[in-house]
């Protein structure tokens, strides 16, 4: 009867031994066809997106195992952002060249799903893998050095408002600028000083805050993730919860549960709130930077002001200003080496 002509199904393609790929719908009808003509059928998902086993196919093959470590990369600083006062998440997507796809995903998260979850995928390794870090470190240095680590972060922002300022810079001046500038300076020096009121701002006496707070705060950390200067944690600070959020978030490393709620509201909350303004704010920015700059500017100035007023109100264990100025200078330092390698950062992988 002669030997049987050998097919391979691809997907989306079939390909006879020795003949060109051509497009091929996967249908029932084919596969009648091959068993009534007793055409020998290989199914199987070709990784090598046709290159199949050559050099272009573990060219291929490489390239985007190189993307994936890159997009965990992004994630991994992402996370740094959200949990190290100072550090704009948006202003390092920027500099790491993802921002523009993050907008696009986050405006439009149901648009082309399967691809958003690829891109998605490792970013979210990298940013679990800095929770892990971040949370443990920083809880430990608020346990311990409470008022010096507030001055390390005091020294996290102040380090990255040049970057903002250089922001204004680049158009021209207006007077409405100063007007928002002091109106968000104002805004967030009046939160700090009610978080100092409430004394509640590191949770080293155990988690007070309120379920409400902890899902408004979530709220506006989502609504300011992607606005270029604002910092999460900065803002997390201002409200009183976010060393609080480290304790709760500690308690999950050791299979606690107890917080589990109000952490599932607060990220449900942060989502919406990112979800919701992801496209008003990509709009506010592409239409009057210069004011939304100085927006930031204010605001993130302000916030500066009121976490170095708690550093001054609170009752620190071992502390002296020598230790402060030590830990400010710190933050500075770590603060300019991350806006240098920002710059030099802006790799697009496609």
């Amino acid at each position: 009867m002669g030997t049987p002509e050998r097919f391979i199904i691809k997907v989306g393609t079939v390909v006879p031994d020795s003949a060109e790929a051509e497009p091929f719908c996967f249908a029932k009808e084919f596969m009648v066809y091959c068993l009534r003509q007793r055409i020998w059928v290989d199914v199987y998902i070709d990784p090598y997106k046709g290159h199949g086993n050559t050099p272009e196919g573990a060219t291929y093959i490489m390239k985007t195992l190189k993307t994936f470590y890159f997009r965990v990369m992004c994630g991994f600083f992402l996370g740094l952002s959200a949990f190290a006062p100072g550090f704009s998440g948006s202003v390092m997507a920027i500099a790491m060249g993802v921002y523009q796809d993050l907008i696009q995903i986050v405006s439009n998260p149901l648009r082309d799903w399967k691809k958003n979850l690829r891109f998605m995928l490792p970013i979210g390794v990298g940013v679990v893998i800095s929770a892990v870090l971040f949370v443990i470190a920083f809880r430990f240095l608020f346990e311990r050095f409470e008022k010096a680590t507030l001055m390390l972060f005091v020294g996290l922002i102040a380090g990255n408002l040049p970057v903002i300022g250089a922001e204004i810079k680049k158009h021209s001046f207006k007077k409405r600028y100063l007007g928002g500038g002091v109106t968000a300076f104002a805004i967030a020096l009046g939160f700090g000083l009610i978080a100092v009121g409430g004394g509640h701002i590191s949770g080293a006496a155990g988690v007070t805050v309120s379920f409400p707070l902890l899902v408004a705060s979530g709220f506006f950390a989502g609504a300011i993730t992607l606005v270029p200067g604002m910092s999460i944690s900065a803002i997390l600070i201002m409200l009183g919860v976010y060393g609080q959020l480290l304790a709760m978030a500690e308690s999950l490393f050791r299979l606690e549960t107890t917080y589990l709620p109000h952490l599932l509201g607060l990220l449900a909350a942060a989502v919406l709130g990112l979800v919701l303004t992801s496209r008003g704010i990509k709009s506010v920015f592409d239409r009057v930077p210069g004011f939304a700059n100085a927006c930031v500017f204010g605001f993130m100035s302000g916030t500066l002001i009121g976490i170095f007023l708690e550093t001054l109100y609170i009752a620190g264990g071992y502390f002296h200003w020598p230790l402060g100025g030590g830990m400010f200078l710190a933050g500075l330092a770590v603060a300019t080496l991350f806006v240098f390698l920002g710059r030099h950062m802006n790799v697009k992988v496609e």
